[in-house]
């Protein structure tokens, strides 16, 4: 199989040369403010691990100068030479932010004695390197307060890397976040964090070389940091919108926006800096109800609601608007024009599809004919750099009207693989459709070719010529896409049939995270994982006994389901299971094997085979499943 890289297309090329026609490219106003305070980078911009692996590269991306070349959607272009802008910047006195050290930004809020950081980005390195940053600019000041604005790990990951352990150890400071926090930033990289950590290869192009044919950035940022994920847990909780806290001096009025980019989510204002906080709900691209990685569908109604809530809010007194991605927006009159087009790019999303989802339409026919008015169409924050119209659009149908379109013939078609082979035995066999999808190809119909032979590689996957110009016609859709994700997941695609499976580069459910697992989600999390076929016959009944709590579960494994009950129970349990609340974690992670049990700390009175069978009908997730292939 020839696994080079192709040069772009014509009709690729063709149809760049339109979209340079099309944009207001003499608009240069979001250069200006993402350089606007600049006051010091990293240089080199290049954080290791301890143990001298690289986590973070923000030089790798020094090609992202110039004109787009013909392999790279020259919309995406300007926005990763943007998002790749890296260093300190002054946002007003008194706040700061580090850009382009992670996927995210993290914020610094000057206190009296010391720093207040927001949002302390994916990994304790890039964190640690952002704060030694601030502090070679600003004075080192200790870290007096964190605030996490929501629920996704690129927002509270890296926490230890700007909090000593002893601060963790005494809890001596607060740590700021939205009624719900911990539990949804549980359940999402807990319950289905195997997948989506391996569709999050896709999306992010964690594979791919950095470069003009490779991953040149995702929209919302460059690409994610790969160093150690950690979770503080809150201890100050954001319930109320209009609820004032001071840190460290800092006066902050929070505003809850739950179900909107997150399920819970909050914007902070600070009246004496005239500067809000908008979290992840306002930045410089159309951002998504349903992420490519899989997530709980948003909600885009209540976050355009958020939006004008805001404004309402803070718009009569705000001087600088600023999110945790991108940069910020100053000036009273700019800061409310960019919410309110925010607002209406979201309510414009939602209520169209509403209405004609009600004449009949399908998601994927609303997405062929939804268009945006123009002042949306040209505001270059309103691109689908990370969401798209495409996609969203679908989500927004998926949320009010679930998978099925209607037709019953979509009500119980054949999975991928046995579709598949039907499908290219209806076409003339495997060799006649790929010869007609070359056809296909070289006409630039390249949605079409990609259809057609993912139908042969799932019925043949072993046949060379569909799988190279699947991977050709992938790699020139990514070339093609302005979404940065989809650019990632195309090449992504490509780059598996060409050499193999990456499996999951970064994985989210790391020990901090499983350490905070409530007793309910430790053993909702052993529920998903139980082979249920296998443990049809199987009953076992576990009392868990957890050191330091008043609380016990009783545990039962009946007809392959998983459940528990904290009632009180008339009969005896087969086992008693007496062990610390620690070591759930490491039960939960697959760390501590049925005969390393008694070294973890777990005694058990009775029938000493229950934990064992109960452990053994346990199944372990995947972290490679096949993603382009059967």
């Amino acid at each position: 199989m020839d696994t080079t890289q192709k040069p772009a297309s014509e009709s690729v090329t063709a149809q760049h040369e339109q979209l340079m026609k099309s944009l207001p490219w003499h608009d240069e106003q979001d250069f200006e403010d993402a350089r606007r305070g600049f006051l010091g980078a990293l240089d080199p911009g290049v954080v290791h691990a301890a143990d001298g692996r690289v986590v973070w590269d923000s030089d790798s991306y020094a090609f992202l100068t110039g004109e787009a070349p013909p392999t790279v959607n020259p919309s995406l272009w300007r926005q990763s030479g943007l998002t790749a802008i890296q260093g300190l910047f002054e946002v007003v006195p008194g706040i700061c932010q580090v850009r382009g050290l992670d996927l995210s930004n993290v914020t610094f809020v000057e206190g009296e004695r010391g720093v207040i950081v927001i949002d302390p980005l994916i990994s304790a390195e890039t964190a640690a390197a952002a704060l030694a940053l601030f502090r070679q600019h600003r004075g080192d000041r200790p870290v007096t307060g964190v605030v996490y604005t929501h629920s996704h790990a690129d927002h509270f990951g890296c926490v230890r890397g700007v909090l000593s352990p002893a601060d963790v150890a005494a809890s001596s400071v607060p740590v700021l976040a939205p009624e719900g926090f911990t539990r949804h930033a549980i359940s999402e990289n807990v319950y289905a964090g195997t997948a989506m950590a391996r569709r999050a290869g896709y999306m992010y192009g964690a594979a791919l070389a950095r470069g003009t044919l490779g991953q040149v950035g995702a929209g919302l940022g460059q690409t994610t940091s790969t160093g150690a994920v950690g979770l503080v847990p809150p201890n100050v909780e954001i319930t109320t919108t209009g609820q004032e806290e001071v840190v460290d001096g800092v006066r902050m009025i929070f505003q809850m926006a739950p179900g909107s980019e997150a399920p819970a989510e909050m914007h902070l204002y600070f009246p004496d800096l005239h500067a809000l906080c908008i979290a992840e709900n306002a930045t410089h691209v159309l951002h998504n109800i349903l992420t490519i990685r899989g997530a709980l569908v948003r909600d885009p109604h209540a976050w355009a609601g958020y939006l004008n809530e805001a404004i309402d809010l803070f718009g009569a007194d705000l001087e600088v608007v600023f999110a945790s991605h991108h940069w910020p927006t100053w000036g009273r009159e700019r800061a409310v024009e960019f919410l309110g087009l925010q607002r209406d790019l979201y309510a414009y999303l939602h209520d169209q599809t509403l209405r004609m989802l009600n004449k009949g339409l399908t998601g994927p026919e609303i997405a062929e004919v939804m268009v945006l008015p123009p002042a949306l169409e040209n505001a270059w924050h309103a691109r689908g750099y990370y969401g798209s119209v495409s996609h969203n659009v679908k989500a927004i149908y998926q949320r009010y009207m679930g998978w099925y379109d209607g037709n019953p013939a979509h009500l119980w078609p054949h999975p991928p693989a046995e579709a598949a082979r039907r499908y290219v035995d209806f076409m003339g066999g495997a060799d006649t459709v790929v010869a007609k999808a070359r056809s296909s190809y070289e006409a630039g119909d390249l949605r079409w070719v990609a259809e057609v032979l993912n139908h042969v590689v799932f019925a043949q996957p072993d046949h060379e010529a569909a799988r190279e110009l699947l991977a050709d016609t992938y790699e020139q859709l990514g070339y093609g896409a302005e979404n940065g994700t989809w650019r990632c997941a195309y090449l992504s695609g490509a780059y598996e049939l060409r050499h193999g499976g990456f499996g999951t580069p970064a994985a989210t459910a790391s020990p901090d995270l499983l350490a905070q697992l409530t007793p309910g989600q430790f053993f909702d999390a052993l529920a998903i994982r139980v082979d249920g076929p296998r443990s049809w016959n199987e009953r076992v009944t576990i009392d868990w006994d957890l050191t330091g709590t008043a609380t016990s579960y009783r545990v039962m494994l009946r007809n392959g389901a998983l459940s528990y009950s904290t009632a009180p129970q008339a009969t005896p349990a087969d086992a008693i299971v007496h062990l610390p609340a620690a070591a759930l974690a490491s039960l939960a992670a697959g760390e501590t094997a049925p005969g390393q049990l008694a070294a973890a700390g777990v005694q058990i009175e009775g029938d000493t085979s229950a934990l064992r069978r109960l452990l053994t009908a346990l199944d372990a997730p995947d972290p490679n499943f096949a993603i382009v292939t059967p």
